[in-house]
């Protein structure tokens, strides 16, 4: 039976009760509770999990630029994981301004608000969407030295944007966070300093959380071996 999308949770507990009424339950099974289609692989659906489970938790930020839980300021992360319940891939957390308009302080990043407060749902397998579990979740702020670790990661990467040496940033770069290339589409580009001082284009880019971080912030918490 299909039935209607539910509105947003009045509080922390509603929602972890949600997500927790979710955990060892099939997509298809949430798919088809709230009339969703599955399709056949995620190549041209990439972001199908995460809008199936902002759907059934009653997240209503949809592309605002604002926690998926506003009135909680909570932001809800799909997380790939292994049978070992380890990530398999990295975090997209939101884009890197690129044309000045980067924050001027780690304070008031736009990287902090969204890593505040996040509720990580694990979701078990690659193959066909459908069969994959949703795990336990679990609700994170990060503590004082988780994060130490991103600010400093931020603020390496903020003093190369704002000296416009952005050559310099790569993959490597960050114990917890990475920039790497963000954009829709494969001739998306942005306006970035270049190496002599001019504008020129570049792809767009983001910041992503390392899976090696996340794995250490699901096995603390949830004690995975």
């Amino acid at each position: 039976m299909v039935e209607r999308p539910p509105g947003p949770p009045a509080d922390l507990d509603e929602l972890l009760a949600r997500a927790r009424g979710l955990a060892g339950r099939e997509l298809a099974w949430v798919a088809g509770r709230h009339g969703v289609r599955v399709p056949a692989d995620l190549r041209r659906d990439k972001g199908w999990i995460g809008q199936l489970l902002e759907l059934a938790l009653g997240a209503t930020a949809a592309s605002r630029a604002q926690p998926d839980f506003p009135h909680l300021g909570v932001e809800l992360k799909s997380l790939p994981v292994d049978a070992r319940g380890r990530p398999t891939q990295s975090t997209y957390v939101c884009t890197l301004p690129l044309d000045g308009t980067l924050e001027p302080s780690w304070a008031e990043s736009w990287v902090r608000a969204k890593l505040s407060r996040v509720l990580w749902v694990p979701v078990l397998g690659d193959g066909d969407p459908g069969a994959r579990l949703v795990g336990t979740p679990l609700l994170w702020s990060p503590d004082a030295e988780e994060e130490a670790v991103l600010r400093r990661d931020w603020e390496g990467v903020a003093e190369l944007v704002v000296t416009g040496e952005l050559w310099h940033l790569s993959a490597h770069h960050g114990e917890a966070l990475q920039v790497r290339p963000k954009a829709a589409r494969a001739d998306d580009h942005a306006w970035v300093l270049g190496e002599e001082g001019a504008w020129v284009r570049d792809v767009p880019r983001g910041f992503y959380l390392r899976a090696s971080f996340t794995g250490a912030v699901l096995g603390r918490r949830l004690r995975l071996g």
